[in-house]
């Protein structure tokens, strides 16, 4: 049985499956899409991360198709419908990367609140800007409300609330009276509601239509004047240009995205010089020890759809 791997994955869960499978790995198929089309002809399962599109072409040159693996939690770059129809298993990494995403969503509210670490070269420079960096932020005693309450805005949440912060969610598939609002003793709270008093905003939810331009200039605008938004969810979920906006005018203190409505971000974008915005190339969720993790678990599942155990 063959497997392809489009996209990098850690080597040693790649030696793995490669003691068990014929294994084709080639992390350039993800930018050669006549290639990996000729790749998968013969594929018994694909392994993928976030950029390799796993739609109608695709699966009608896969014939043989049982699995795809997804290195990581996301599937809005897979035709989930056309799989299931088809009878492929879709294996992502649920859980496997929540620590590395909530320590980046913890790190970023900590620099942005405090607002000091930009100025190493000043500093280096002879510059004593002391007076105008005295009057960063603490994170204790400030609320984070957390849009998207899974397994990763539950462990963002655990986080905070050990640094003294206070946490409130909203998730529309969890009911007030859900278990796991006394269980994490995190508060439900309406989006507007947690928008309102929250200092920090922190966005956990897939790319749907439902949640496709969410946080545009209006629901930006109806954000706590000074807090600061964490993006480490999905790009097209927050309108870029109304972001830069609100950072231009003040009204938000802060921002850090790691994902883009299109990817890799253009160069001289809205957000070009937008003031407090940290941006990164959607590694929140990569760490060495969450591809390790991400990729073992993909690899065993895989592994298991087509009849065997690592």
């Amino acid at each position: 049985m063959q497997i392809v791997i489009s996209e990098f994955m850690d080597e040693a869960a790649v030696a793995a499956l490669s003691a068990r499978f014929e294994v084709r790995y080639d992390p350039a198929l993800v930018d050669a899409r006549d290639r990996l089309l000729q790749a998968c002809a013969g594929a018994d399962a694909l392994i993928v991360r976030n950029r390799t599109r796993v739609d109608a072409a695709l699966l009608a040159a896969a014939p043989r198709l049982r699995a795809v693996g997804r290195l990581g939690v996301g599937l809005d770059n897979i035709d989930v419908p056309a799989c299931e129809a088809r009878g492929i298993a879709v294996l992502p990494a649920t859980g496997a990367n929540a620590r590395s995403v909530a320590e980046y969503v913890v790190a970023a509210a900590l620099l942005l609140l405090r607002g000091a670490y930009g100025h190493s070269a000043e500093v280096a420079a002879g510059a004593w800007p002391r007076n105008a960096l005295s009057g960063g932020l603490e994170a204790a005693g400030r609320t984070l409300g957390i849009v998207g309450f899974g397994g990763i805005g539950q462990l963002t949440a655990q986080l905070a609330r050990g640094l003294g912060m206070r946490a409130a969610a909203c998730d529309a598939a969890l009911p007030p009276h859900a278990p796991i609002w006394t269980e994490t003793g995190v508060e439900p709270l309406a989006l507007d509601e947690l928008l309102a008093r929250s200092d920090v905003v922190t966005l956990h939810l897939p790319l749907t239509p439902q949640t496709a331009g969410l946080f545009d200039a209006a629901r930006l605008a109806r954000m706590k004047p000074g807090a600061i938004l964490v993006n480490t969810a999905r790009g097209g979920i927050v309108d870029e240009a109304a972001l830069a906006a609100a950072l231009r005018s003040g009204a938000l203190r802060g921002a850090a995205l790691d994902v883009f409505a299109d990817e890799p971000l253009a160069a001289g974008g809205p957000l070009a010089g937008a003031p407090n915005l940290i941006l990164t190339p959607h590694i929140a969720g990569l760490t060495s020890e969450a591809n390790e993790r991400v990729s073992s678990l993909v690899a065993q599942r895989v592994a298991q759809a087509l009849g065997t155990n690592l």
